[in-house]
């Protein structure tokens, strides 16, 4: 899941977004904006407060998808399958001698040795032992789940970013015991004012400037949202508090490793000549 920016947070990104674009013009008309940098993140999981007893991946290593990342005690989960696969065997040698009586019934009941309410009562036992196994195996596949899940692996590739936990710790279910940084794209979240949005087109080339990085970044705008928001009332001017913005994500192309989310950045957009302005999408 992506990261998300508490409202004071938000609201000073986007009031220095507003800002930006608004004051930062320079005399080639070039759109100048300030936004977070931001990445999908995605979280593992605790599906049952259990100890961690495996750790085999350290923060910022490198995971593959479906590689374990974390691992928690599964002593009784162990158990519970033990039991389940038990209680599943049992149930398929009653289903057996079910199904057995059932056929011996039925032959002696074609020589007339048997009732047909023998037939009908054998019959019965047998759907019942079938019924029987059918639950004895949903049990079992839910306590081989419950194991597998206490086993927390990668979804996607990526960096592993953070680990909250330490070995050893018993962590609550539903705790986040993982965080990664997922191999896609990383972006820029801006807001461009209503009176610019028709100089700003998708897939238009930016210039991003992180502080921290020598090298200005390459990007390209990938998303203009529909709806529009207000800028901050309290960090604008009477006049500039009716302009609208749109929010605008803007890929980074060449991010260095290690990009972490959050850092602050300066996107520059060279506006679309008029032919080739658009609306929002």
């Amino acid at each position: 899941m992506r990261e998300e920016f508490g409202p004071l947070g938000a609201a000073l990104f986007l009031a220095l977004a507003g800002v930006g674009a608004l004051a930062c013009r320079g005399d080639d008309d070039e759109l100048r904006l300030v936004g977070p940098v931001e990445r999908t993140l995605v979280e593992l999981v605790a599906t049952a407060s259990e100890t961690i007893v495996e750790l085999p991946v350290e923060p910022g290593e490198v995971v593959a998808r479906d590689q374990l990342v974390v691992q928690l005690d599964a002593t009784l989960a162990e158990v519970e399958v033990a039991r389940a696969e038990a209680a599943a065997a049992g149930a398929r040698t009653g289903l057996v001698v079910a199904y057995h009586d059932r056929e011996r019934v039925r032959r002696l009941h074609e020589r007339s040795t048997v009732s047909e309410q023998e037939v009908d009562r054998a019959v019965l036992v047998h759907d019942e032992a079938q019924a029987r196994l059918r639950e004895a195996e949903a049990v079992l596949q839910a306590a081989r789940k419950r194991r597998r899940d206490l086993s927390l692996r990668a979804p996607v590739a990526g960096t592993l970013d953070q680990l909250p936990f330490d070995r050893g710790e018993r962590v609550p279910a539903g705790a986040v015991v993982a965080v990664l940084l997922a191999d896609e794209e990383p972006w820029v979240r801006v807001w461009v004012p209503e009176p610019r949005l028709s100089q700003v087109r998708l897939g238009a080339p930016a210039r991003i400037e992180i502080d921290g990085i020598e090298r200005p970044l390459q990007g390209r705008v990938l998303e203009v949202v529909r709806e529009p928001a207000f800028t901050p009332h309290y960090a604008l001017t009477e006049r500039d508090r009716v302009y609208l913005v749109y929010e605008t994500r803007v890929a980074i192309l060449d991010p260095p490793p290690g990009l972490r989310p959050g850092l602050p950045a300066r996107v520059t957009l060279e506006p679309a000549a008029p032919a080739e302005t658009l609306a929002a999408p």
